[in-house]
């Protein structure tokens, strides 16, 4: 028989997993239009993301509406303690969307900048806010049975306020090696000194969000064997690949966007930066893992009933297929350099 509520995590999972990777370049992209030398530029590096940054926010709406269909319980405990962080991350996407179409419609300098700036602030905003809601997730809430014990605030900790601008800067190594992939010339050169930049800041941060995690709950120091004392190596060897590809891949993109680099495929890149995404994520799953709401409720204690979780499988069965062929079709459409007044060139 299915371990239905399993697979369920797993779906979800995945979905918040391609969003993080998807939508997460294009922020970076967004926060970087702030530091572009030109307009010139700014619309070069906003046009690498014009075809697919709607697409890419379809995986958010896929991972919150399977919470809230496939796990019930933890949407209704997890939604009252993330209020506050979740609307200022849904009004900055919705401010940024605005700012995205606005900016090529000014036609005065100053509206124009109003709506740059805004569009960089949103997704600025939008990243800290996912990272804030990251760290809050991680480091656990209180619950009284089956509802949400805390006050509106237990989210702003300095651990999440840690875990907001390390996505904020993985967003932007991410940004920054699309660009290496969409862009030439001047902009991709710059492209390459924001991603060096930020993957030093990436190493650092998920080194100090690594040691935070072991520290929030023994649960989490025992699933690793690793404490600030000693190591079970029984228990981190099984699990000390993680850490060493990860270390890998930043030692790779780092080659990889050394200034005036030549002989090196410009698609590299974002494949690297997703990996080491790739890496911590499934560090933090097997961190967390079985719970979906740290450390009090399990995926099998807040699933919905079995038929219900069947009949969406069914739908899911067909519809992510459909979504994973259309999202491959568009970037497929508009691969190729992006280039001032072009459009997109194979």
């Amino acid at each position: 028989m299915m371990d239905l509520p399993l697979i369920w995590a797993v779906l979800i999972a995945v979905a918040v997993m391609m969003y993080v990777l998807l939508d997460g370049f294009d922020l970076g992209v967004g926060i970087l239009t702030a530091f572009a030398d030109s307009e010139r530029e700014r619309s070069v590096m906003t046009g690498s993301i014009e075809p697919v940054w709607d697409g890419n926010e379809t995986w958010l709406v896929l991972g919150g509406g399977g919470l809230f269909a496939a796990f019930p319980l933890a949407y209704a405990i997890l939604m009252p303690a993330f209020y506050l962080p979740v609307l200022f991350m849904l009004a900055a996407l919705i401010f940024r969307g605005v700012a995205f179409e606005f900016r090529h419609k000014a036609v005065r300098q100053s509206t124009k900048y109003f709506w740059n700036s805004a569009f960089a602030g949103g997704s600025l905003a939008a990243a800290l806010s996912q990272g804030i809601i990251l760290g809050a997730f991680v480091q656990g809430v209180t619950v009284d049975g089956r509802a949400y014990a805390g006050n509106g605030f237990d989210w702003l900790t300095p651990f999440t306020l840690m875990t907001g601008a390390s996505v904020v800067i993985g967003y932007v190594l991410l940004g920054a090696c699309w660009l290496i992939l969409k862009t030439e010339g001047a902009t991709q050169e710059g492209a390459r000194k924001w991603a060096r930049r930020a993957l030093f800041g990436v190493a650092v941060s998920m080194g100090m969000v690594s040691l935070a995690t072991l520290s929030i709950d023994p649960r989490v120091t025992a699933r690793w064997g690793v404490t600030m004392a000693s190591i079970d190596f029984s228990k981190f060897a099984v699990l000390a690949p993680i850490p060493v590809i990860a270390a890998g891949l930043v030692v790779w993109l780092w080659r990889d966007t050394a200034p005036g680099v030549t002989g090196k495929p410009d698609w590299r890149p974002i494949l690297l930066a997703a990996g080491i995404f790739l890496t911590g994520y499934i560090g933090l799953a097997i961190s967390l893992f079985p719970y979906n709401v740290p450390f009090e409720k399990t995926v099998w204690e807040t699933a919905a009933r079995d038929n219900a979780l069947g009949l969406m499988l069914a739908g899911a069965a067909i519809m992510l297929p459909v979504i994973l062929i259309y999202t491959a079709y568009v970037y497929k459409l508009f691969w190729g350099k992006v280039k001032p007044g072009e459009g997109y060139h194979a």
